[in-house]
């Protein structure tokens, strides 16, 4: 059966940074990234690796769950909601000014295992990826076909399944396939890091977890539970997928 696929989701990117008055360049100096990169996700001549969207996602304090979601009416994603603040994008802090939930590393500036985290990076301060746009956010399920499933492929090898969605319970409900080669980051040794606890089950096949500056094999049947901010990636280094279940939950406000 083949799942359906999501609208490109470049345009929502593009819609969404516009709507905060965030330029392409800005964006892409606050992630750690090329604005050319930045382009070519919006225009969907580039998907975004993991931790490319989880950076975008956390700047433009949208959710990854509502990067599945269609758009408003008008094209434009739904506003955030209007007890929660968003700070500005491109206002920085030191890291040792944010509490962790809170905090970010870009992709493509993460740190590398074995290195010690600087004590002193500047980083955005904005809302969780994970948080709440708005209490309208749409149901998925309460079942969920395998042939209806919405599909999100990411690059670097990585295919994301919406396995179900309920408005207002701020979690990512995810079937996620590793290709051979895949990894959670397009560059070879980054972390990544963002607001919430990361539960996994690997249903076939075998990733490698980095964890701070440990890696751990998992293999079919294996289950993985810790807290998001801290520095992680996964990799396939097998020769067929690795398939698993993942369900992200948000720290609570």
């Amino acid at each position: 059966m083949s799942p359906s696929a999501v609208p490109a989701i470049g345009e929502r990117i593009r819609q969404e940074r516009m709507r905060k008055g965030v330029s392409a360049r800005g964006l892409a100096r606050e992630i750690g990234v090329s604005a050319s990169l930045i382009s070519q996700i919006e225009t969907d001549k580039s998907q975004p690796s993991v931790s490319t969207l989880y950076a975008i996602t956390t700047a433009l304090g949208i959710s990854v769950e509502d990067i599945f979601a269609p758009g408003s009416d008008d094209g434009v994603p739904a506003g955030p909601r209007a007890d929660v603040v968003v700070p500005p994008v491109g206002v920085a802090v030191q890291v040792s000014d944010v509490p962790a939930a809170d905090s970010a590393v870009s992709p493509d500036s993460a740190v590398s295992p074995g290195e010690a985290a600087p004590s002193a990076t500047s980083v955005p301060e904005t809302i969780s990826a994970l948080r709440v746009l708005g209490s309208d956010r749409r149901r998925v399920g309460p079942v969920v076909r395998a042939a209806e499933r919405e599909v999100l492929t990411l690059d670097s090898g990585v295919t994301w399944e919406l396995l179900g969605q309920v408005p207002d319970a701020h979690t990512d409900f995810l079937r996620i396939t590793y290709q051979p080669g895949g990894s959670s980051s397009s560059g070879a040794g980054l972390l990544m890091r963002h607001s919430g606890t990361e539960y996994g089950h690997v249903l076939s096949g075998e990733l490698v977890l980095t964890l701070g500056f440990e890696e751990h094999h998992l293999r079919a049947g294996d289950s993985v539970s810790f807290d998001s901010t801290m520095p992680h990636a996964y990799r396939n280094d097998g020769t067929e997928p690795a398939v698993g279940i993942w369900f992200v939950l948000e720290r609570s406000a």
